[in-house]
């Protein structure tokens, strides 16, 4: 079991930001820039391209309703998009608000956002996704 199932099955704390029955958002607990968020399918799957076809459309269809609400909440030129699939066996998207390109280098210092700075920043997000 990964450690986004444990999150899924409400055994590890997240900060989400958003939730469907297939899918599930939350903060990224290292982000590369305030307001990093994760998009998951809520069934373990390692590899994006293993997926069902539909669970992996609606996906990215749970991914683009998430970015809009991102870009309200943490305003940038553009919610870049992120597949990488190495560090996690357990199929994610990463939304992450840049204004360069070098906020979406994953080989940089990762931030340490304190869990109030976390708590507020999903606030942000969830109430900003209310509005989209």
């Amino acid at each position: 079991m990964t450690i986004f199932s444990k999150i899924v099955a409400g055994e590890i704390s997240a900060h989400v930001v958003a939730e469907t029955v297939e899918y599930l958002a939350f903060l990224d607990v290292q982000p590369l820039t305030a307001g990093h968020v994760l998009v998951i399918p809520k069934i373990e799957t390692d590899y994006i391209f293993d997926m069902e076809e539909d669970l992996y459309v609606g996906l990215w269809m749970f991914a683009k309703i998430v970015a809009k609400g991102l870009k309200v909440a943490f305003p940038c030129k553009k919610v870049g998009v992120s597949v990488i699939g190495l560090e996690v066996p357990h199929a994610h998207i990463h939304l992450i608000p840049m204004n360069n390109v070098s906020d979406m280098n994953f080989s940089k210092e990762k931030l340490k956002p304190t869990d109030e700075e976390l708590a507020e920043a999903a606030e942000k997000i969830r109430q900003a996704l209310l509005e989209v």
